[in-house]
């Protein structure tokens, strides 16, 4: 059978057609129940929407065969997905993380390293051998990484990371949330989970709150996974999870775009008079460019950020000039947004005071570099 691209399969849902109908367009089956036969067995594989809905299937199956897995696993947000996967580590084991990372997955790991006595090193995100020092054979369960590093975005080695996890008998998750199948296929380079916000490139257009699981292995720890979903009921809604593949049919294009913005956004302000730096894996003169080269096979992402000169205060200044740029939390929606990301963290954040976080959208690049340049008094 032909091989298809992903882009390709995307566009047509996983080359859907309703054999019943004809249509298209995958239909939304909202029931919450399925009722049985005169024999009283199933009419079909459906009991409760809890656990299985056929809605969340087109959507499920369309993200495993994108990133090459197994099986995936909707969830009613990215946090329900984490939490998840962070609740099948034991009392006593070892998980180990990145120091900057998703706040509120770390918010999560702290809370349940201090509550359920689970250990927890945090490691330096700059230093590629720092993932095998912060592991401990034979207590440490889970490797979780974020590639690229948000909002640094330092890069990862997913090989690297992954032969650590499973010399001292770990399993490595790897957050790509920016760095979508479209681009990277963490489950090739020796990942054993991969975690999608999917409110973010996903979806796309800022409308959806929900998370993704996909898995090289249907094993027990994905049994477990599937058994805390159903029993938490962390499930997306029929709706959301129509809308979301809706979405996802664009993904490939507008990943694209975004990616070709944010590069350009990052050519032209490196070397700016009123930016310290410019953090962007697409850029040669960042430190893990060549890594990023050889994980990232289409684009590097709409995500950048800014170290404008000065502190929190001038960041938050300049973020408040800009007009195309929305101030606001999330990203990979087709709009930009920009984010002065120390004050949502908080007072635990890693992050530096005068980094603006920006989700480059797909609109005229030059409308947002003439934006941003306006907002840095550039006349």
């Amino acid at each position: 059978m032909k091989e298809y691209s992903i882009s390709t399969i995307l566009a047509q849902a996983g080359h859907f057609v309703d054999s019943g109908t004809g249509a298209v367009t995958p239909p939304i089956h909202p029931s919450t129940t399925f009722v049985r036969g005169d024999d009283y067995e199933l009419i079909g594989e459906y009991i409760y929407s809890r656990d299985q809905n056929p809605t969340y299937d087109q959507v499920e199956h369309l993200t495993a065969e994108l990133d090459g897995g197994a099986e995936a696993k909707l969830f009613s947000s990215g946090m329900a997905a984490i939490t998840a996967v962070f609740e099948t580590v034991n009392m006593g084991q070892h998980i180990v993380a990145p120091t900057i990372m998703y706040h509120g997955a770390q918010d999560w790991l702290r809370r349940i390293a201090k509550k359920r006595g689970i250990g927890l090193t945090l490691f330096d995100t700059t230093d590629q051998n720092a993932v095998r020092h912060a592991i401990k054979p034979g207590k440490t369960a889970l490797v979780w990484i974020e590639t690229p590093v948000n909002p640094t975005w330092d890069v990862i080695d997913i090989a690297v990371a992954a032969e650590a996890a499973h010399d001292a008998g770990a399993i490595l998750g790897v957050d790509c949330t920016v760095s979508t199948p479209i681009t990277t296929r963490a489950l090739d380079f020796g990942a054993d989970l991969v975690f999608h916000s999917a409110t973010k490139y996903l979806n796309g257009h800022s409308d959806v709150t929900a998370g993704i699981l996909v898995t090289r292995t249907t094993d027990k720890r994905w049994e477990e996974i599937k058994f805390i979903r159903k029993h938490v009921g962390g499930v997306l809604g029929a709706f959301e999870s129509w809308l979301l593949l809706r979405g996802l049919r664009t993904l490939s294009i507008r990943f694209e775009r975004a990616s070709y913005n944010a590069l350009k956004l990052a050519q032209h302000f490196e070397g700016h008079p009123n930016v310290e730096t410019v953090l962007y894996p697409g850029l040669e003169s960042h430190p893990g460019h060549m890594i990023a080269k050889r994980q990232m096979s289409n684009g590097f992402g709409g995500m950048l950020s800014l170290c404008v000169k000065g502190g929190a205060t001038e960041a938050k200044t300049i973020a408040t000039r800009l007009k195309l740029f929305a101030s606001a939390t999330s990203l990979g929606g087709v709009e930009s947004l920009v984010e002065h990301r120390a004050s949502v963290e908080g007072p635990m954040s890693q992050v530096p005071p005068n980094l603006l976080r920006l989700s480059v959208g797909i609109e005229d690049v030059n409308d947002l570099i003439a934006d941003l340049e306006l907002a840095l008094e550039i006349h």
